[in-house]
């Protein structure tokens, strides 16, 4: 088992939230999230469980490690 277990695009939404990060709109089932400053944009798909390498690849481009992510939630 993955050490994010089941984390929901919604539930990744909410988390990165609270990061600072900010909704900028919706194109089909992805959230474009953007944050002041920051270089980057993160598409996260609205799925009931989001892939293990997928949530480590956007933990990793909004600047967080794994364990402030898991914090956040």
């Amino acid at each position: 088992m993955s050490v994010f277990g089941n984390v929901s695009g919604k539930d990744a939404v909410e988390a990165f939230q609270k990061a600072g990060w900010t909704l900028r709109g919706q194109v089909g089932s992805h959230v474009i999230m953007t944050k002041q400053d920051v270089n980057a944009n993160l598409s996260i798909p609205l799925h009931h469980e989001l892939g293990p390498g997928l949530l480590r690849s956007l933990i990793r481009t909004a600047g967080l490690t794994v364990e402030e992510f898991l914090t956040l939630l």
